[in-house]
């Protein structure tokens, strides 16, 4: 499965700081639909992520119903991005 998404980039302040894009309605309810079979637990769903010329793997977090994208570090420094920057995420699941 692959999704093309848009978003700002949010930053959540956890135990651990993270930043995110979250998945629109519609993209989050196709990842719902295999998540069963690619999920390898709480909910989380592996995939690749590309930004810009950056790919890196990650996994996709459940969130309110949906599903947000962790932007690495490693995206942010390569593409020069950052909090409440629009991006476009091509998100990659093997399902």
């Amino acid at each position: 499965m692959r999704l093309r998404i848009e978003g700002v980039i949010w930053f959540w302040r956890g135990p651990a700081p993270f930043h995110f894009v979250t998945v629109p309605p519609v993209e989050s309810e196709m990842i719902h639909e295999v998540a069963s079979v690619v999920t390898y637990g709480w909910g989380m769903i592996p995939a690749s992520v590309t930004v810009g010329s950056t790919s890196v793997t990650t996994a996709l977090w459940p969130k309110d119903g949906g599903y947000i994208v962790p932007i690495k570090k490693a995206l942010q420094d390569r593409e020069g991005i950052g909090v409440d920057d629009v991006v476009e995420v091509v998100v990659e699941i093997d399902a």
